[in-house]
């Protein structure tokens, strides 16, 4: 028997070099070619049979047990496409190299430790979290089948946990998405009153919002983040098109949102006789508390790196479509672990970097949580 720990301390170098080798591949949404061939190549030369799809690049490898009970890991593979240097391009700004590399050298040291687990292991790669449709895509594709406990891993920025800690569960917030054309009527600009501006319907929108009071005390914000209308100076355009973002700290609370925001949207067509047509789109639902997977990884972030560098919680304002998993399976035992690894300036922002030391313990982490999950010590 091989140690799992161990096996992560000998191969130091090459997690580094493999999370670089991801950086350098970095691919959109629904295009990870080259990263799932890399991984896919990775897990097999260790003795995988890794299961792939058609339509998309995900893929899931298992390591049978005893039983057909399945513990699982999921890691994203997709990278954000954003500006940098001035040049339009995917870019790991969010982690999901590191993510990938993490729960690729846990399934590589499981195996190679020559245990007979008590549950199958599945190692699940998702892609396209970026887009919030790669969780969806996985589980119509059967990546939770006799799945008993699910775990996931994500970078975090300092601000949220310095280097050196973890928490055993990030709470992210739920967000929304709502696109919407407003149509107007045209009309000369030295003759406004012939027309119906759709520019000023869409200011009626954004004062309008401000009047949105959930019942619930949890904290939420709605704003216009797109407007657009007009093609010349001196003519009253037909169209804007806007975009809103909503986020709420809980599915309830997002719920009440979307349908006032809806409400507020209907009533401002009625007051500026436009014609305003919408559609929600991108939500991400808010993480959900499960207290034995919370426990779980307590004890796996204890066992690595001390009692005094485990942090209960991590709360982040942001999204992940890893929640997609335990909204739509809410009696699945579920986390995803939060790691402290030095990064700066911040999750999406161009020039985001972190210190590669972290890969080793957060690595060692996943393992010790599986190995927990399971009913082994390493």
């Amino acid at each position: 028997m091989r140690k799992p720990n161990h096996f992560i301390d000998q191969e130091r170098d090459q997690i580094v070099h493999t999370c670089k080798t991801l950086h350098k591949l970095a691919e959109p949404s629904w295009q990870e070619v080259k990263t799932s061939s890399y991984i896919k190549s990775k897990l097999e030369s260790a003795g995988f049979t890794v299961k792939t799809f058609e339509g998309h690049y995900g893929l899931i490898a298992d390591l049978k047990g005893k039983s057909s009970d399945v513990i699982a890991l999921r890691a994203d593979m997709d990278a954000l496409v954003q500006e940098v240097d001035g040049v339009v391009q995917a870019n790991h700004s969010c982690g999901h190299d590191a993510h990938s590399t993490m729960v690729l050298y846990t399934a590589l040291a499981l195996a190679q430790s020559g245990y007979l687990f008590n549950s199958t292991l599945r190692f699940i790669f998702q892609p396209a979290e970026e887009m919030a449709g790669g969780a969806l895509q996985m589980m119509e594709d059967g990546a939770l089948n006799s799945v008993k406990f699910l775990a996931g891993i994500h970078l975090r920025p300092t601000v949220e946990l310095p280097y050196g800690k973890a928490a055993p569960v990030i709470i992210h917030s739920s967000t929304a998405t709502i696109n919407g054309t407003i149509k107007g009527t045209q009309a000369h600009a030295a003759r406004p009153h012939d027309g119906n501006n759709p520019i000023e319907a869409a200011a009626a929108l954004i004062t309008e919002l401000k009047s949105i009071r959930l019942k619930t005390d949890a904290p939420f914000s709605i704003k216009i983040t797109k407007l657009h209308a007009g093609e010349a100076s001196n003519a009253i355009p037909e169209t804007a098109r806007f975009t809103l973002d909503l986020r709420a700290d809980h599915n309830l609370a997002m719920e009440e949102l979307i349908e006032q925001s809806k409400a507020v949207i209907n009533h401002t067509a009625k007051l500026t006789s436009t014609k305003i047509s919408f559609k929600v789109e991108e939500f991400l639902p808010a993480a959900s508390l499960n207290k034995q997977a919370v426990s779980l990884a307590e004890t796996a972030i204890t066992e690595i790196l001390g009692q005094e560098n485990c942090i209960p919680v991590c709360k982040s304002p942001g999204a992940e479509d890893f929640h997609f998993y335990t909204f739509k399976n809410p009696n699945i035992t579920a986390t995803m672990i939060g790691l402290g690894c030095g990064l700066s300036p911040g999750l999406h922002h161009p020039k985001m970097n972190f210190n590669h030391e972290a890969l080793i313990f957060g690595t060692q982490i996943l393992t010790e949580l599986l190995l927990n999950a399971d009913g082994k010590s390493d």
